[in-house]
């Protein structure tokens, strides 16, 4: 079984907050982010993301995703590279088109396109940026977006555009994406009207953390998606998104888990099972960790991933739990991933 795995670069620090991507990241440091970018490539993952916010995590500090990402296609030489969730709000459409045109080019066509209606109220109003009171409105937004994207990359001459949210009058995109027609186009639906924006134009889907049964009905709404134009579901490379905290045994685990919790600045309440877990009374994996995120030994996580992979998941965007520390990424790149490649 073919399984691709990606690496979520921690562009941002939340430290303490083990439900929320970077938990053992004390404070942002581009330089540890970076290098552990060129790690992940250097150890054999076929993705690198990149978070598309303008603000998040500990003092709103946060690497910028376009940016990051270019300076990416200069210092790796394999992985793919995605933005995750590309906000459509925060740049004018054609102009995000172009840095998709160019970002394609200079990585020699190893750009994946992640496009999502938003970033988010708060930071776009801290911006400036304006923000549709209406989700429908954004989706609307986000799928002109995609038809004018679309039209730039595989036009030859001039594009002109006419929509409610987009004008274009003999807008040229050259010299085009390497990739043919364009890059692939991934997008996280959740919602209807995102099923079929996937299914009209998408050739990735991917799911944030949530336990398996949503999980299905999410793969159950886009499969019907795309029955409805007659679009054959497995033409879609499916992908899940979560947080990873991998280790050689059940106390290592304990130990790292425990750390993350000590640094959080503010005492949160724990559920039992975590509390049970983190005093050694038992060894299960509290049910918050193990129903979303890959939890445990290369045994354990290979096994919840093949749970994933019967599903139809091909591709894994990890965010591990240790960062900035490299033992999770190497461990994993040296005992799971191996097990999953053709």
């Amino acid at each position: 079984m073919d399984i691709r795995c990606g690496f979520c670069v921690p562009i941002f620090a939340a430290p303490g907050q083990w439900w929320f991507r970077t938990p053992n990241y004390d404070a942002l440091d581009a330089n540890k982010t970076m290098a552990m970018a060129c790690e992940a490539d250097a150890l054999g993952y076929d993705s690198l993301w990149i978070a598309d916010h303008l603000q998040l995590g500990q003092d709103q500090a946060i690497l910028g995703g376009w940016t990051t990402m270019a300076a990416l296609a200069g210092m790796t030489r394999h992985a793919k590279l995605g933005l995750i969730h590309g906000s459509n709000l925060l740049r004018h459409a054609a102009v995000t088109a172009r840095a998709a045109m160019t970002l394609d080019q200079i990585s020699k066509g190893r750009l994946i396109y992640f496009i999502a209606p938003s970033a988010g109220q708060s930071e776009q109003n801290a911006y400036g940026v304006h923000w549709p009171e209406s989700e429908q409105e954004r989706v609307a937004q986000m799928v002109e977006a995609l038809e004018l994207s679309i039209a730039l990359w595989t036009t030859e001459g001039p594009v002109d555009y006419a929509g409610e949210f987009y004008q274009l009058e003999a807008a040229t995109c050259n010299p085009g994406p390497v990739q043919k027609p364009h890059p692939p186009i991934w997008i996280d639906a959740a919602r209807p009207d995102m099923y079929a924006a996937c299914a009209r134009f998408a050739q990735g889907w991917n799911a944030t953390p949530v336990p398996i049964p949503v999980l299905r009905d999410r793969l159950a709404g886009l499969a019907a998606a795309c029955a409805e134009i007659g679009r054959p579901f497995d033409e879609l490379e499916l992908s899940f998104e979560t947080q990873i905290l991998i280790a050689p045994d059940t106390a290592a685990i304990r130990a790292q888990l425990q750390q993350i919790i000590d640094k959080q600045s503010d005492a949160v309440e724990l559920a039992e099972d975590m509390r049970e877990f983190l005093s050694g009374a038992s060894d299960a994996i509290p049910a918050q960790l193990a129903e979303t995120f890959l939890i445990g030994t290369p045994d354990q996580i290979e096994a919840r991933m093949r749970v994933y992979a019967e599903l139809g998941i091909r591709h894994f965007m990890l965010w591990f739990m240790d960062a900035p520390a490299s033992d999770g990424l190497r461990l994993f790149a040296d005992a799971v991933l191996p097990r999953f490649r053709c």
